[in-house]
């Protein structure tokens, strides 16, 4: 796979962990960073518009990418496909932008094995009695349903270790501040500054 300029960032999370709050706050406050916007089978729901939540689709349409080779990851929830596109992803890298794919731990398998430069980040809540009771908190769920988002959750933090960073969103703006070191960090990884400055590289290194 090309290098790019920008890096590509898996970020993962339980529901509940917050991992929405953390990338939309880092969102406002980092203009180099995008979150990547996945195309959908789905219907759009009232408020949603093409190219801003979503890129919706035609299932036809979407099979012909799926065999046009044309998905970092793709799946199917119930009736509806969902799929990253290659094309968009690294059109934001080549210029220069880091991209966070907001995806589970099966989706961030499928990216790595096609992109390992990918940097993998999972947030995790403080303790299981936090998660839950932010999940109550949201006043939305039944408890047998809050209770089944615990048992999914428990088995999507055990793969933690597949990633490079663990952030424990205990204090907000602590995480927040871990997030955003992480992504400056990765700006300044050699290989990530040759593609940004290689001319002025080669000037310094031509005496």
């Amino acid at each position: 796979m090309d290098k790019h300029k920008g890096n590509l960032f898996i970020l993962s999370a339980p529901s509940g962990a917050g991992k929405s709050t953390l990338y939309k706050a880092l969102l406002k406050q980092d203009e180099q960073v995008r979150i990547s916007i996945s195309h959908t089978t789905r219907a759009p729901r009232a408020g949603e518009e093409d190219g801003r939540e979503y890129f919706f689709t035609d299932p036809e349409s979407f099979l012909d990418m799926i065999a046009d080779d044309a998905f970092f990851e793709h799946a199917q929830v119930f009736d509806n496909y969902y799929g990253t596109s290659k094309a968009s992803i690294f059109s934001m890298l080549e210029e220069g932008l880091d991209v966070i794919l907001e995806i589970d731990w099966q989706g961030a398998r499928q990216v790595r094995s096609l992109y390992p430069e990918a940097i993998g980040i999972f947030i995790l809540p403080p303790s299981l009695q936090a998660l839950e009771e932010r999940l109550k908190g949201r006043g939305t769920d039944s408890e047998d349903v809050i209770q089944r988002r615990m048992a999914k959750a428990v088995n999507e933090m055990s793969h933690y270790n597949e990633y490079d960073f663990v952030i424990i969103n205990d204090d907000f703006d602590a995480a927040l501040s871990q997030i955003t070191s992480i992504f400056k960090a990765m700006r300044a990884k050699n290989a990530v500054m040759v593609q940004k400055h290689n001319n002025l590289i080669n000037d310094l290194l031509s005496l």
